[in-house]
């Protein structure tokens, strides 16, 4: 499959059509970014790692029967993927209390919760990403009820595999978040599944593993990537 156009370019991917119009390529940049972007680094491999962990990430969740974008890896930092129409909102799952949650509520980060914590973001990095609820989506009509109800469904069940799957590997599944897209009349889960858009944490030692080392200054943020690699058992 032949690499097109750029169509699209952001903080830390790029997205290129190809031949076929239900593909495009998904490659994965170096660059580390935090707070919108005002934070920029180059990391040399992390484009690889994260091409590998989403892939790995992504098939595990098609294997449980959830709709995925990925199809293939085509490079060390490129895959296929089915070109969707993308949604403007974005779902986060939060299973412990952690970053914007512990700011907005004054709890204690690494606080557990009773259940899960669903909530919905407007993705624009002028405002910030600004949190929403389903009223705002239904009112501005960036995606129908059902669809709505479909985000949250797919959403908890990507957590009910994610989450053994990173305890077995002696890692707690802090948050992450979640992008859609539509594909052939139905929602698909697109965009990407890596350390940058999810917390990770030892089971043991609470030791972040995720981006948080780079938005914290904790150091070793690729050694961090490389860890959670390799209790996944991913070929990086």
């Amino acid at each position: 499959m032949e690499k097109g156009d750029l169509l699209y370019e952001g903080k830390g991917k790029r997205v290129y059509r190809t031949e076929d119009p239900e593909a495009l390529i998904l490659e994965f940049k170096d660059t580390a970014t935090a707070f919108d972007g005002k934070k920029r680094e180059e990391l040399d491999e992390k484009g690889r790692i994260n091409n590998r962990i989403n892939a790995f990430l992504m098939d595990e969740l098609a294997a449980a029967g959830i709709p995925v974008h990925h199809r293939r890896v085509v490079s060390d930092t490129e895959s296929e993927v089915k070109a969707l129409d993308m949604l403007p909102v974005e779902a986060v799952v939060r299973n412990v209390v952690a970053g914007s949650l512990a700011r907005r509520l004054g709890l204690e980060e690494g606080t557990e919760l009773d259940r899960p914590v669903f909530e919905f973001f407007y993705k624009s990095d002028e405002l910030g990403d600004p949190m929403i609820n389903q009223f705002h989506i239904l009112a501005f009509g960036w995606a129908s009820r059902e669809e709505v109800d479909r985000m949250i469904e797919l959403s908890f069940r990507v957590n009910d595999v994610l989450v053994p799957l990173f305890e077995a590997g002696g890692m707690r599944l802090v948050d992450y978040k979640l992008e859609f897209g539509r594909f052939r009349g139905g929602l698909v889960v697109g965009d990407e599944l890596t350390p940058d858009g999810c917390r990770l944490w030892d089971l043991s030692t609470g030791e972040k593993l995720d981006k948080d080392r780079f938005r914290r200054d904790l150091g070793d943020v690729l050694e961090g990537y490389r860890e959670i690699g390799r209790r996944l058992g991913v070929d990086l």
